[in-house]
């Protein structure tokens, strides 16, 4: 003997919501998709865990997150591709702003040399200052480089104002976020190298 279960059947509009459920579920995702590659900057001098600084006002330095342009003003990453034309780089962004990152390196290869009391903020003022202006954080096509340009400004005690542009360059980079992320990586710690020894 043969058994039958029988269920009722679905009401069409019942039907109708459970087909257009299976419908969306294939093209529907929650909050937006991850990009293939974040890239972050990484301080190539750092302070051991453990080891502090002390001084005074006028020994200390703060580190001001620089102004940046446009283009390096967003968590995407610019590719310059003649003089006039600028494209940005597929599925790859900074994990935070370049200008931000910026600020933090320069601080942290600062506190590695010693010799100041350095601080991060956005306070103008203290005595001693370093900002600027970020101009370049990117790819550049026509000579396969990253590019890192900086415009330093340094005011200390006085009045007394200085300025300075940095630059580092990192040539024959092919064209993806695999090689351009530790490229720019490096660029940034030169510059950054740079800007401490200027600051003495």
């Amino acid at each position: 003997m043969t058994l039958r279960l029988l269920f009722p059947a679905p009401r069409p509009a019942l039907a109708v919501l459970l087909a257009a459920s299976v419908g969306l579920s294939g093209c529907v995702s929650i909050g937006a998709k991850a990009p293939a590659s974040l890239l972050a900057l990484t301080p190539e001098a750092t302070v051991p865990a453990g080891q502090g600084a002390t001084g005074t006002l006028a020994k200390s330095v703060v580190v001001m997150e620089p102004a940046a342009d446009a283009r390096v003003s967003v968590l995407r990453v610019p590719v310059q591709i003649d003089a006039s034309n600028v494209a940005y780089l597929k599925k790859t962004q900074w994990v935070e702003r370049p200008a931000r990152q910026f600020q933090h390196l320069i601080a942290e290869t600062l506190r590695a040399k010693g010799g100041h009391l350095v601080v991060e903020s956005d306070v103008n003022q203290w005595e001693q200052r370093l900002s600027g202006r970020l101009l370049a954080m990117g790819y550049d096509l026509p000579s396969r480089s990253a590019v890192v340009r900086f415009d330093a400004v340094k005011e200390a005690p006085g009045g007394r104002i200085e300025t300075r542009r940095f630059e580092a360059l990192v040539p024959n980079i092919d064209d993806d976020a695999q090689a351009i992320g530790p490229a720019l990586n490096q660029a940034a710690n030169d510059v950054a190298r740079q800007v401490v020894d200027w600051l003495g």
